[in-house]
């Protein structure tokens, strides 16, 4: 990736991050810290990896993206904004009454939502269930999903990734969010996942462990996924909660809260001035 690639897709990422914040801040209700931290993914993902036509979000061809820790949808619709699926200011109206950019991802509101989530394990489940159907409809399109790393304590999640296994789902790539936090507090406190990639190796995935905030790395990872051919790919990616935001990083106590006025105007700044740096301003 040249420096001018890796440029751009941190200046995507800043911008994204200030969607999150001001879409939090406007509703008064969210989940900034896990969303800041997959900002980088999500700017490789929407503007680098994955094909897809903000004009025709329907496509039966294009690429699917499924967030399975669906309540990191401020995310979500920051990069789809920022992609040109919905104007950049419906941010401002998330989880309002008519809004369709609500609390959780819903395929039926929000252009470029390839599928409902919020019920943590189920993401998964549907994008290896998008996976299978695509080699039964002898389609090329490729299916992406996240997961955070308290998420896969849920069962359902390993039945997912048996199947995707099973049925040789090479077009599937199931991304993990290692951040170490969940609700509760560290997972290695609440439920220690382990060794993450062992795991998924053991159920027979080829697999890539990297820095999530690393654009040379997302890249290296996601070129071996769309080499692998015979096993699905999954790529655990290390990642720092609340990234971009001094008070919220590696902080358990934003994970579902939004900024006041005050620590608005802070992030904002900071994100602000990050932008700035990184446009030569």
């Amino acid at each position: 990736m040249t420096p001018a690639e890796k440029q751009d897709l941190a200046v995507k990422a800043a911008r994204i991050r200030m969607g999150i914040i001001e879409s939090t801040h406007a509703a008064k209700a969210g989940h900034p810290g896990g969303s800041l931290g997959s900002a980088d993914l999500l700017a490789y993902l929407y503007f680098k990896e994955l094909h897809i036509d903000p004009k025709n979000p329907q496509d039966p061809d294009r690429d699917r993206f499924v967030l399975s820790k669906g309540h990191c949808a401020p995310g979500l619709y920051s990069a789809l904004a920022l992609r040109g699926f919905f104007p950049w200011e419906d941010l401002k109206t998330l989880r309002q009454i008519g809004s369709h950019l609500q609390g959780h991802p819903n395929m039926n509101l929000t252009p470029g939502v390839d599928m409902s989530t919020g019920s943590l394990g189920q993401g998964v489940s549907a994008a290896a269930g998008m996976a299978l159907a695509a080699k039964h409809l002898h389609k090329d399109f490729r299916v992406y999903t996240l997961l955070g790393d308290g998420e896969i304590e849920e069962g359902q999640v390993w039945e997912a990734l048996m199947l995707a296994a099973n049925y040789k789902l090479d077009n599937l790539v199931v991304i993990i969010d290692k951040n170490g936090l969940q609700i509760d507090g560290p997972t290695k406190e609440v439920m220690d996942s382990g060794d993450i990639n062992a795991k998924l190796q053991a159920f027979g995935f080829a697999t890539a462990e990297i820095n999530g905030h690393d654009f040379d790395e997302l890249e290296t990872a996601f070129n071996q996924a769309r080499q692998t051919k015979g096993q699905p790919f999954g790529i655990v990616m290390h990642t720092v909660k609340g990234t971009g935001v001094s008070y919220m990083l590696n902080s358990v106590e934003w994970h579902g809260k939004a900024p006041n006025d005050a620590e608005y105007e802070v992030a904002m700044r900071e994100l602000g001035a990050k932008l700035a740096e990184l446009e030569g301003e």
